[in-house]
């Protein structure tokens, strides 16, 4: 069964159980246990083998990973900043600040994709930031959790993967095993990362022509008619419910400055930056060399002795107070720790099953044949590798080696739109996979129900990859006029078909709506 269609069936069986139980926790346990047997069966080992490799090579080997452990770490002291915040009441303040300032569900939305633009640093980083900072603004304006992780979610990946300065720019960069400068690389195929550009517009076209559709609308419907008076009796329940100190929107935007400034000195700490003599690295090559979950862990503590120590010289909380967040925060992501790390090891069996080698050998085989329509192919091959094993990391370093092996000239358009096309197909596949780590925090981060959370961005999600799946075709064909004139030609044909596709979907919504009133009216008369 390994380096077969095999490889990929446990990662497969989790996603669809997970989609149609609504349960997450036993569907990627399931999964693990159908990746072990198959381990078993291939390598003879027995009855003793099958539980090795379920808890020896997979839970205990990922626990054991420092990169993962640094993720974990960093997951705890995010939890613990948020408690801190809203303990102190600098959420409720920054909320009553927003209440004023922000007046319509329209102006919820569009702050919400705002805040998350601007948190380009890291993916992790954003989603639980974003959720924290406007969970009760939307709460306010009557915008669903569904819609809420959506938002978070679409500005997490897809903003990581066309900004330079990000962990993800820095992890491509270092899947780059040639000569050439990856950070580089990295920035010539911003432009043609379809992927990423048009979830950005569709989320502000949805929002500004105020529609949704398939499973978030139901959501959307549902908590718009919920009566408005029980809605403010809950919201004001819940504001104060943890609230010790009477904190002031500084003490909300102070910790989440803290937090991005020293994330960033902490990824270009650990790439070099501060080193003396020949280790020194400029502020690119340091980024570009950062250890992202080191960076991050580094980044995120010292915010958090700051942040401590400002609130209990101000006396905004007590030293006790501020010592009790430690363990509210690690509570609040228990879930998300637990789901990462069964994803983590379903992800390890699939590797020990040759997942990687398997799609590393479709994308070869196809590389000779219809050179044009290989960025289209490799989008697809990296979607759907991507949603099959939870990781668009993992992604790059299959799938990047290979285009840079089948285009080996530095100048060739057709090298750069591929490179593009694997980083635009990962983050989709990222995007709507229930076992990645970003679509898992960007429910954490939400506070809504992960299963809901995935079923619910599908569609729109999905809508993206149609249109972007065009556009790589358009651009494969349109690469021999050169590079700029190709992206601009592809850009008009994408943006042209989201929008029509949009407005399409939108008649068919109203005009559903007008003959069902219809019918109700003649019923009724």
């Amino acid at each position: 069964m390994s380096g077969t269609f095999w490889s990929l069936v446990p990662a497969l069986v989790a996603i669809v159980l997970a989609l149609v139980s609504k349960e997450v926790y036993s569907s990627l346990f399931v999964g693990i246990l159908i990746g072990a047997v198959f381990y078993a069966i291939d390598a003879s080992s027995g009855f003793a083998g099958f539980f090795t490799h379920v808890f020896n090579d997979g839970m205990i080997a990922q626990l054991s990973d420092s990169w993962n452990v640094g993720i974990l770490i960093f997951l705890v002291v995010l939890g613990t900043m948020v408690a801190l915040m809203n303990k102190a009441g600098g959420s409720a303040a920054f909320g009553e600040w927003a209440k004023k300032h922000i007046k319509t569900k329209v102006g919820a939305q569009c702050a919400t994709i705002l805040l998350g633009i601007l948190i380009f640093i890291d993916d992790y980083f954003n989603c639980l930031t974003v959720g924290s900072v406007m969970k009760p603004v939307t709460d306010k304006y009557g915008v669903s959790r569904e819609k809420l992780a959506y938002l978070i979610d679409s500005t997490a990946a897809p903003i990581c993967i066309i900004a330079p300065i990000s962990s993800w720019a820095a992890a491509v960069a270092g899947f780059v095993s040639e000569g050439e400068n990856g950070l580089a690389l990295f920035c010539k195929a911003i432009p043609f990362n379809f992927y990423a550009f048009f979830t950005i517009v569709m989320m502000f076209v949805l929002v500004f022509m105020n529609f949704e559709y398939g499973t978030m609308a139901k959501y959307e419907n549902a908590l718009s008619k919920v009566d408005e008076l029980e809605s403010k009796k809950a919201e004001q329940k819940s504001a104060g419910k943890d609230v010790i100190g009477k904190g002031k929107v500084i003490d909300l935007v102070l910790p989440i400055l803290l937090l991005i400034v020293f994330c960033v000195l902490g990824m270009i700490y650990t790439g070099g930056f501060f080193a003396k003599g020949e280790e020194h690295a400029n502020f690119i090559d340091a980024f570009a060399a950062s250890d992202a979950s080191v960076g991050l862990v580094l980044g995120s503590f010292a915010a958090l002795v700051i942040t401590l120590v400002l609130f209990v010289s101000r006396r905004v909380l007590s030293f006790k107070e501020c010592m009790s967040c430690i363990p509210d925060g690690f509570k609040a992501m228990v879930p998300a720790i637990l789901i990462l790390t069964l994803a983590w090891t379903l992800k390890a069996m699939t590797d020990s099953l040759g997942a990687a080698e398997y799609v590393a050998g479709v994308v070869n085989s196809s590389a000779s044949a219809l050179k044009n329509l290989l960025p289209a192919l490799i989008f697809v091959i990296a979607a759907f590798l991507a949603f099959a094993t939870g990781t668009s990391w993992g992604t790059f370093g299959i799938l990047i080696p290979i285009c840079i092996a089948v285009f080996p000239e530095v100048n060739d358009p057709l090298r750069i739109i591929s490179i593009s096309a694997c980083m635009a197909g990962a983050v989709c596949g990222d995007h709507i996979s229930p076992i990645s780590d970003t679509t898992i925090m960007a429910s954490a981060g939400a506070q809504c129900n992960h299963v809901n959370h995935v079923s619910s961005q599908l569609p729109y999600a999905l809508t993206v990859a149609a249109v972007s799946f065009v556009t790589y075709i358009v651009a494969g064909f349109t690469q021999s006029l050169g590079i700029v004139t190709s992206a601009i030609i592809s850009w008009i044909v994408g943006l042209v078909l989201l929008f029509s596709l949009l407005i399409f979907v939108k008649k068919i919504k109203t005009s559903h709506k007008t003959g069902i009133s219809e019918i109700y009216s003649k019923e009724k008369l």
